[in-house]
C-alpha cells in the first residue's frame, strides 16, 4: 500500500460548473468514476472514448488506474472535467508527455461557460418585447 501511495498521481480538471479530482496510480487500466466502472456511469461510447484520450495519446491505457470523484454539472461537463484532470496528473507522473498531450490539445481548459441573465432582460441576450405604439 505505502508503494502504491508513493506512485500516485494528482490532477483537478474543471468544465463548466463541474470539477473533477483524478488520481492515478500503476495498475492494469481500471477506470472508477465516484466509486463505480466508468461505463456504469457513461453509458455512451463518445463519453468513454474522451475519459480515456488522454491516457490513448502516451500509450498508457492498460498500464495506469484511475480513480475520479467528480460533481457539478452534467454528464459531458463532468467527462470534459476528469479528461482536463487525467492530462494533468499524466503531466506530473511525467513532463515528457506534454507535447503529446497538447497536440491534442487535452490541456486546455475549455472557457465555455453559461453567461449570466442581465437585468431588464428576460435571460442573457434576448429583449423584452418592444412596442412602438
Amino acid at each position: 500500500m505505502n508503494s502504491q501511495e508513493a506512485a500516485t498521481y494528482y490532477g483537478t480538471g474543471k468544465r463548466k460548473t463541474s470539477v473533477a479530482k483524478v488520481w492515478l496510480f500503476p495498475g492494469s487500466g481500471k477506470i472508477e468514476v465516484n466509486g463505480r466502472d466508468f461505463k456504469q456511469v457513461f453509458p455512451r461510447l463518445l463519453h468513454q472514448n474522451d475519459v480515456v484520450a488522454p491516457l490513448k495519446a502516451v500509450n498508457m491505457i492498460d498500464k495506469m488506474d484511475v480513480r475520479a470523484e467528480t460533481s457539478g454539472g452534467g454528464i459531458t461537463g463532468q467527462v470534459g472535467s476528469i479528461q482536463l484532470g487525467i492530462a494533468r496528473a499524466l503531466l506530473k507522473m511525467d513532463e515528457s508527455y506534454r507535447p503529446l498531450l497538447t497536440q491534442q490539445s487535452l490541456l486546455t481548459r475549455d472557457p465555455r461557460m453559461k453567461e449570466r441573465k442581465k437585468y431588464g432582460q428576460p435571460g442573457a441576450r434576448k429583449r423584452f418585447q418592444y412596442s412602438k405604439r
